[in-house]
């Protein structure tokens, strides 16, 4: 049995690693805060020499973007300290490292999808601390792949569909934020993508390091992804609130967020032969899993 240690297990990513349909002989062993605490580098180190693992993928970080603005040292400790530990130990044993990353490292102010190699420029502590967990594991010597990816939604966990669906059970109309634009990521695709690496990577020594970035495919923005969960909810008799567009001064916040956080998705393709489905597609699983599947009308 060929094993991949997942950290995050509760998390929406780990969740869905857990889930998702590896190739025969291969076990995922997930553990969460309360198994391995990720601001001791000595237990990571150990839990890394424990048994010779197949690959190991971080999915577990500090994502909570506005608290971190003044929780400064646990996100660097989570987002990057934390990595450094994981991708020494991973060099040390001569294992792969999947470092999931984020959009948050660029500053979307221009348009276009962001390719692997676009500067960096994080616009707050969340993205910096991301940024320090990248360098951290280009540097190690590890054999890695860093995988960015943006607006991870599913049926677990605290997400923007969720909210959405709680929220336009209560009332009528939301105001969503229409000028930050990217692509929603489904956690059971992005899972499925990883699970395609890590392979490649056990299998293939000679696989070369490097950065990708997996979203699902297609642009909207906050307000027009919103707008879509209530169409495809109301197909599904749940809830359905009318989307008042605004803009980001109008909804503000302790941290910046990128205006834009189109991923480009060349590399994943040219190295993996990935090619990720629209996110509308992603969001109907979800719908289905959340609200159930749409009803159909028959007519006699």
């Amino acid at each position: 049995m060929r094993q991949v240690l997942v950290t995050g297990a509760g998390g929406q990513l780990g969740t869905e690693l857990r889930r998702c349909a590896w190739p025969d002989g291969w076990e995922v062993v997930a553990v969460d805060r309360g198994d391995l605490d990720l601001a001791d580098t000595a237990a990571i180190a150990a839990k890394v020499a424990e048994r010779p693992w197949a690959a190991v993928i971080n999915s577990a970080a500090y994502t909570a973007v506005d608290r971190a603005e003044s929780d400064v040292v646990t996100a660097w400790m989570v987002n990057a300290l934390a990595p450094a530990a994981f991708a020494q130990g991973c060099a040390r044993a001569g294992v792969p490292l999947i470092q999931l990353s984020t959009d948050y490292v660029f500053p979307g102010d221009r348009e276009g999808a962001w390719e692997i190699d676009d500067p960096v420029s994080p616009l707050g502590v969340y993205g910096a601390s991301k940024l320090g967990g990248e360098l951290a594991v280009r540097t190690s010597g590890a054999r890695y792949v860093i995988v960015r990816t943006a607006w991870v939604v599913s049926a677990h966990g605290g997400n923007f569909i969720k909210t959405m669906l709680r929220v336009g059970a209560e009332r009528d109309t939301l105001r969503v934020v229409d000028d930050q634009s990217g692509s929603p990521t489904g956690a059971a695709d992005l899972a499925a993508a990883l699970a395609t690496i890590a392979v490649r990577l056990a299998d293939h020594a000679d696989m070369v390091n490097g950065t990708v970035h997996f979203s699902n495919a297609g642009a909207v923005s906050w307000a027009g992804f919103a707008a879509e969960i209530f169409r495809q909810s109301a197909l599904r008799g749940g809830p359905l609130a009318q989307v008042e567009p605004i803009v980001t001064a109008d909804y503000p916040t302790p941290a910046r967020r990128p205006a834009n956080s189109l991923l480009s998705h060349t590399a994943i393709g040219q190295a993996y032969g990935i090619t990720p489905r629209p996110w509308q597609d992603a969001l109907s699983d979800i719908l289905d899993e959340l609200v159930g599947t749409p009803i159909v009308e028959t007519r006699t």
